[in-house]
């Protein structure tokens, strides 16, 4: 998923949208499929793999954005003695994908499932992804499902994971679910998220992880104008998010124990990124002692403020060295923690838009099983983190260029005027050029011909110089 969250709407004809059109074509963002792999994608949704086991009769639900069809996964939450059960069904595309067809070398080729403001290019065909594989409310799906016992506490205590056909009864949305949650009239199932999303909060906070609470901008024109909104993360995502966390974390250790995997790594970051966080949260008057972490200050911010949402925004940058570690045949490798995480940690939850998830999902079935994983997934394992690196660059270059043209149409009309912004980054070798974040909008840009150098981390008046959405770029000059 992008780190940066903007949505826009409109016609397709409206400029924005216009501008966004000729990105993908500049990058070279295939958006269409090619016959054969259309041609399999629709074989195989009419006759997948279908595994023995039945859970149809347990009463599942997905939770996401309202009208998403693309659904990964599916949850049903419940009381075991003083503890939980958490069941969480994950769409098993492997049912749909032979090994080494054409459906199978465009998903290498894609890796990810890349999301512009306006629409996104899948990693699969729609009849897949959108289709077949995704666990739509009503329908019989194929599935990787996961149960993990807890603790009163929210610890895991047990895992299991096998595939099984599910059906998602409901189909629901964070608004919604917070609503019920508040109103207190959710069934047990969904009332649940909330005391064991609140429970792995609490042990995410004790092993020092951070989940950052990003806003959500959303563009919007109105009569020929662009105007920012942002909309604050609810509750119910964290929580939604938190058994996201809890079944990586469970996969992990899986891997770990049977001796090959794929993890997903992040080292700590270096005390120079910490360091020039703590001058932007100082020019943002974000009060930071020195006896508080990153992470217990990143979990006081409210992201309804302005000041806090450009600051969580640049935390962001701290994620930015995630990549995937590879092993295999016992051979642990020396660093196996996800540092925002305080763990070890798997992206195994996502199949329909992220390629090493299909991976994953079958070693921790051969763990369980105590076999050795398919040779078609140890085939590829190798080259997996690279062809991953590859589709977070491509992944990156679209969130970074599609930013530049919103944040410039949002501007367009505004050159000339004034912001306070803070310096956060200065060039080594042109101390007077510079990045410039805005409090408000939460603007990220270039900045160049003031004094020499900027001044790092201070709060500095600037003026609009240039916005231009066609060349996909924003200039700011010390006011």
């Amino acid at each position: 998923m992008p780190r940066r969250h903007i949505r826009v709407t409109g016609a397709p004809e409206a400029p924005l949208r216009a501008a966004l059109t000729a990105l993908r074509t500049a990058l070279d963002v295939p958006e269409s499929f090619p016959p054969q792999v259309l041609a399999e994608a629709d074989r195989a949704a009419r006759d997948p793999a279908l595994p023995l086991n039945d859970a149809t009769d347990i009463p599942f639900f997905t939770l996401g954005p309202p009208a998403a069809t693309g659904l990964d996964q599916a949850m049903h939450l419940s009381r075991q003695g003083t503890g939980y059960i958490v069941r969480y069904a994950i769409a098993d595309v492997a049912a749909f994908v032979v090994p080494s067809g054409a459906l199978d070398a465009e998903a290498h080729r894609r890796v990810t499932t890349l999301y512009f403001p306006d629409e996104k290019v899948p990693l699969h065909p729609p009849v897949i992804g959108e289709g077949a594989a995704s666990l739509l409310p009503g329908q019989t799906r194929p599935a990787v499902l996961w149960t993990i016992g807890l603790d009163a506490e929210g610890r895991t205590l047990a895992v299991d994971v096998r595939r099984a056909l599910v059906r998602s009864r409901a189909q629901l949305d964070h608004e919604g679910v917070q609503k019920q949650i508040d109103d207190k009239t959710a069934d047990e199932p969904v009332a649940l998220l909330e005391e064991i999303g609140r429970l792995r909060e609490r042990l995410e906070a004790e092993r020092g992880g951070i989940s950052l609470v990003v806003p959500e901008q959303e563009v919007v024109e109105r009569d020929h104008r662009y105007e920012l909104t942002w909309r604050a993360p609810l509750p119910a995502e964290g929580w939604n998010a938190q058994i996201s966390l809890l079944t990586g974390m469970a996969a992990a250790d899986l891997m770990l124990a049977h001796g090959t995997g794929v993890l997903r790594t992040l080292l700590p970051a270096p005390d120079g990124a910490v360091g020039r966080l703590r001058r932007t949260a100082h020019a943002l008057r974000i009060d930071w002692p020195h006896h508080v972490s990153y992470a217990a200050l990143v979990r006081s911010l409210d992201p309804h403020r302005p000041h806090h949402a450009a600051f969580l925004q640049e935390c962001t940058t701290l994620l930015s060295g995630a990549g995937y570690t590879v092993f295999r045949d016992g051979k642990l490798p020396e660093f196996t923690t996800h540092a925002a995480v305080a763990a070890p940690y798997a992206h195994c939850t996502a199949p329909l838009r992220r390629l090493a998830d299909r991976y994953a999902a079958e070693i921790c079935l051969a763990a369980v099983a105590h076999e050795a994983p398919p040779d078609w997934v140890l085939g590829a394992l190798d080259a997996l983190p690279d062809e991953m690196a590859e589709g977070a660059r491509r992944a990156a270059a679209v969130e970074r260029e599609s930013v530049d043209i919103v944040e410039a149409a949002l501007l367009e009309d505004r050159v000339g005027d004034t912001f306070d912004g803070c310096v956060v980054d200065v060039h080594e070798d042109e101390p007077a050029v510079g990045t410039v974040q805005l409090e408000s909008p939460a603007v990220v840009a270039r900045i160049e011909g003031g004094p020499d150098p900027l001044p790092l981390g201070e709060r500095l008046r600037v003026r609009l110089t240039r916005a231009d959405p066609g060349a996909a770029k924003l200039r700011f000059a010390p006011a």
